[in-house]
């Protein structure tokens, strides 16, 4: 069963459990039929389409607009390159932060990370100098800035950057230990 939702100039369909799903002017999408996420929740983040998508045990659960370090949208290589890293990552902890109004950090780097680093300093692609970096994670904008989403500014330091009620959100059902894909 198809259900789609016409919401300003934004036309959405979704076959998915039966749903009916809305857009706001943001891109922001969410499946009406669940009031809150079921089971276990998987986040994939895809840097090219500026999304953040949650699944839950029923399938897609709802996708945010999203930002990143820089406007390259390459796997981060080293502390300082801006990047946003790519690879499978878990949720390691949930804050409320004076600047970015709620960290939710991830672990990296994780074994993953460190090996694709180890790689890339032996093939000389980055300095033997280098650093991995860290302190990556799902945050909020500045007070009043949500707008650097509207324009998908890419901003952060190699972060995940979203509006301050996206974050809101996902912070009040995301959990340690979730399964967040970047890719």
């Amino acid at each position: 069963f198809l259900s789609s939702v016409f919401l300003g100039s934004s036309l959405l369909t979704s076959g998915f459990h039966n749903s009916i799903t809305f857009s706001t002017r943001v891109n922001k999408k969410i499946n009406l039929k669940n009031s809150s996420p079921v089971g276990t929740i998987n986040i994939i983040i895809d840097k090219s389409d500026y999304e953040l998508s949650v699944y839950d045990a029923k399938g897609w659960y709802a996708t945010y607009p999203v930002v990143f370090g820089n406007n390259r949208l390459e796997d981060k290589k080293m502390e300082g390159d801006r990047n946003t890293p790519e690879g499978t990552f878990r949720i390691t902890g949930k804050r409320n932060d004076d600047r970015w109004y709620r960290f939710i950090s991830i672990d990296y780097p994780n074994e993953e990370s460190r090996e694709k680093f180890k790689i890339r300093k032996e093939r000389g692609e980055i300095p033997a100098t280098a650093k991995i970096g860290g302190g990556i994670g799902i945050h909020g904008t500045w007070p009043h800035e949500d707008f650097q989403i509207d324009r998908f500014s890419n901003w952060t330091l190699g972060c995940i950057s979203m509006k301050n009620s996206d974050v809101n959100e996902l912070y009040s059902y995301l959990t340690v230990g979730t399964k967040v894909t970047i890719r």
